[in-house]
């Protein structure tokens, strides 16, 4: 029995094995051929199949087929606000409206607006419009044509809810015989959550009217007259409902009527004299005269911190309360300045250092910024009472300017009174030295070290005293609004060796101006000689008049075109070109020759027109578009002139101690921002025409050139000009701040503004070895060697002299 068992399995498993075998040999190879003989497949089958396509790694595949290739619903661009404060909801805190009358205006509100408007954020004044005069000095004046007296106040709450309700946190209404006391009721606001609704100011105390006596009582109510404060939320509910409150205003009682007003729209029932702990308090004076009783009332403690005085019936009154209050107030900081600085030598007391406590002297200005770098050191500049010593690397003494004389007298007479106060039997002898460092931070630090005789011991002393002028409150100027869509009118004066810098420039403008349409102008401006010919083909400046009608008639579909002006120049200043102007950093060469400037503006002018924008260039200038730009934004009408002080290249192919690029960065290696060029100024024509005449009426001051035989005046100018340098005019630039008008000069670096190419063509055409550059010697004075052309940075040239100087070492010793 049991070897038949035996037997029943073996061939059980020899039928599966066949099993196997065949089921193995008719199988498909690929397994997709079961999904595509088999739709009823599941979809784990159909896994398995990929799955055994591409091996056992996983790799998704998308489908996009019948997909939204675009988001169904289009994404909404978020417009911010221009200023952080409208985003986040910042407001003023208080706004004060005024209800007067004409008869006040010239009196009482102006003394209003003398003794508030400049410690509140806004006011304004509101009358009757019914016979408006228009010779009003007050300006922010606002006039209701409705005469009706009993809507008065409903007109004022609808013109600050339309103009003023997002602005401010609280809005005072105040009847024209209240003085405001702006500097208490600003700090009592400033404590108040503005996320309540908020009336405030003195209940008007009366119950009723004996002429009439069933008048509604307003004594739960503010009085108008000791000022009555809403918050913004009151002035927003008040708008919902005004309609209501101009229907029930049946009284001229404006107490009443604004009192109502609020209780049905904002649901307070009565004049809040006091929220959250905080009082608005007024002082009413019954029989008192300010002028008379000022010094009996100023003792009592509700007039001191009275928001609002009333009434006052005299201008004079106001002003006798503002100084009043002013002067309290001052004495309120000092005594809190006194206390700070007890407080801050209290702290110290000699236990801690200050640099753990950080108390520096003097207190409240901060300390200098430490150095990262040693470039970064600002140096102390020794100096006496005229002059200053080892101003820069290359200058060892300058005389003091005025304006820093007059700082230094200043500041040493204050000293001395100091030196006094602490010890009177010290007797001022002299100064011994002064050194004195600006920081941007700190301000402008002195030390000096004084000698004094000392009475009381009968000898000779020296003192040292550190003085401090801190950097006080900065301020905006505020100037008019300019855009960049303004036309520039670019004159490029040019000398007879400039032809073929003027040629590279007029290509350059092509490029950067005309090919992009930008609004300008060109005007090539010629200086012939007295002996060079001006017609035909022996004019000299004949492949720039090519030049310019070829490109003025290509471009002109889009308005751009190239004019030009001659002058011919008297024989004075026609000597030939001499070389070494090349070393000068002006175009024009050494400073008298500078003054040719003058005359093509003088000429130029008369073309062009007063109301335009005029940029006087350089024939060797390269800039980008975004320097126009500069240009629209910096030159203001009637209120400044743009003076840009360009970046000038080395000759880097020529020294080969630097890498030449035209479009580089601006950097040390490459070049330095060239101070003494004012070859570039851009200005508005009348403005100039202005300040030329302002000069010629001034005796022996630069004569205006109206044709070219005027030319000869500016030589003798020149002339008369040599012992005098102080009263020397040189450039337009300077011309501007000289005529002491109301035009600012802004004289600033602009890195898309570069110098250099007159060097680069004379080596190239001229010189390509540079034999005859370096015979070359600037013709500059020896207190104006800044208005020489450097052509490497100090480093390089002292570089390449170690490098020189170890060459000869070695030479030397393979010798020996």
């Amino acid at each position: 029995m049991w070897k038949l068992c035996n037997v029943s399995r073996n061939q059980y498993f020899l039928v599966g094995l066949l099993v196997g075998f065949l089921y193995s040999y008719y199988m498909p190879q690929d397994l997709t051929e079961i999904v595509t003989e088999c739709p009823e497949a599941t979809e784990r089958e159909h896994l398995l199949a990929e799955d055994a396509k591409y091996g056992s790694e996983f790799e998704p595949q998308l489908n996009l087929e019948q997909k939204p290739m675009t988001a169904r619903k289009q994404v909404k661009n978020i417009v911010r606000p221009r200023y952080y404060y409208t985003e986040l909801g910042i407001r003023e805190k208080l706004f004060v409206g005024v209800m007067t009358t004409q008869e006040n205006i010239d009196s009482l509100a102006t003394a209003i607006n003398r003794t508030s408007a400049h410690l509140v954020n806004k006011i304004k004044f509101f009358i009757n419009a019914d016979n408006v005069k228009a010779n009003f000095k007050l300006k922010n004046i606002v006039g209701f044509t409705d005469t009706r007296e009993n809507l008065r106040p409903f007109h004022v709450l609808k013109y600050i809810a339309d103009n003023y309700l997002d602005d401010y946190d609280y809005f005072l209404l105040v009847s024209d015989t209240g003085y405001v006391n702006a500097r208490q009721l600003r700090e009592t606001l400033s404590h108040i959550s503005i996320s309540f609704d908020v009336y405030m100011g003195t209940p008007h105390g009366t119950t009723f009217d004996e002429e009439e006596p069933d008048r509604p009582s307003d004594a739960q109510y503010c009085d108008l007259h000791a000022g009555i404060v809403l918050s913004s939320s009151v002035i927003r509910k008040i708008r919902a409902n005004l309609d209501w409150c101009v229907r029930n205003s049946v009284s001229n009682q404006h107490n009443l009527n604004i009192g109502r007003c609020v209780k049905y729209s904002s649901k307070i029932d009565s004049c809040q004299s006091s929220w959250q702990g905080i009082n608005v308090t007024s002082y009413k004076l019954n029989s008192y005269k300010i002028y008379r009783d000022l010094h009996m009332i100023k003792h009592e403690a509700a007039f001191n911190r009275a928001s609002v005085i009333y009434p006052i019936t005299t201008a004079d009154d106001f002003y006798l309360l503002h100084a009043y209050f002013s002067r309290v107030h001052l004495e309120q900081i000092n005594g809190a300045k006194e206390q700070i600085h007890q407080e801050a030598s209290a702290i110290s007391n000699g236990t801690l250092s200050n640099d753990i406590l950080e108390v520096r002297w003097p207190l409240g200005v901060p300390k200098p910024n430490p150095s990262e770098s040693r470039h970064d050191i600002i140096p102390w500049t020794h100096l006496n009472l005229t002059h200053s010593f080892m101003y820069t690397s290359e200058i060892n003494v300058r005389p003091l300017s005025s304006v820093d004389a007059e700082d230094m007298q200043n500041i040493l007479n204050k000293t001395i009174l100091e030196a006094h106060r602490s010890n009177p039997q010290l007797e001022y002898r002299g100064l011994h030295s002064a050194y004195r460092k600006f920081d941007a931070v700190r301000g402008m630090d002195y030390r000096m070290h004084l000698s004094f005789y000392d009475r009381g011991r009968r000898e000779h002393v020296l003192k040292s005293f550190e003085v401090v002028k801190p950097i006080g409150l900065i301020e905006i100027v505020p100037s008019p609004y300019v855009t960049e869509s303004t036309r520039i009118a670019i004159l490029l004066p040019t000398l007879e060796h400039q032809v073929h810098d003027a040629e590279q420039f007029v290509q350059h403008y092509e490029k950067t101006c005309m090919d992009n349409q930008d609004n300008t102008f060109l005007m090539l401006i010629f200086y012939y000689r007295a002996e060079t010919p001006s017609k035909g083909d022996e004019d000299v400046f004949l492949p720039l008049k090519n030049l310019a009608l070829s490109l003025t008639d290509r471009h002109k579909q889009d308005g751009s075109r190239i004019a030009w002006v001659s002058i011919r120049l008297p024989p004075e200043l026609t000597t030939p070109f001499n070389p070494n102007n090349l070393l000068s950093t002006s175009m024009y060469g050494p400073a008298p020759q500078q003054l040719l400037s003058f005359a093509a503006a003088d000429l130029a002018l008369r073309k062009i027109g007063l109301d335009s924008l005029v940029m006087i260039c350089s024939a060797e200038a390269t800039f980008r578009s975004d320097f126009l730009n500069r240009v629209r934004m910096n030159t203001i009408a009637g209120f400044q002139v743009f003076s840009p002080i360009a970046f000038r290249q080395y000759p880097c192919g020529w020294t080969k101690l630097c890498k030449e690029c035209d479009g580089c960065d601006v950097g040390q290696s490459t070049g330095y921002f060239d101070r003494a060029n004012y070859d570039v100024v851009a200005f508005y024509s009348r403005d100039y025409v202005d300040a030329r005449k302002l000069l010629e009426q001034q005796s022996g001051r630069l004569p205006i050139v109206r044709s070219d035989r005027d030319i000869v005046n500016l030589l003798n100018y020149t002339q008369d000009a040599i012992g005098s340098p102080l009263e020397r005019i040189e450039n337009v630039a300077e011309m501007f701040v000289r005529a002491s008008g109301k035009i600012h000069v802004l004289r600033g670096i602009e890195p898309n503004l570069r110098l250099g190419r007159a060097i680069e063509n004379f080596l190239a055409e001229v010189d390509p070895k540079g034999e005859q550059l370096q015979r070359l010697r600037c013709e500059e004075q020896p207190d104006q060697r800044d208005r020489c052309v450097r052509i490497a940075s100090k480093k390089q040239i002292g570089d390449v002299l170690v490098q020189h100087d170890g060459a000869d070492g070695r030479e030397n010793e393979v010798k020996k």
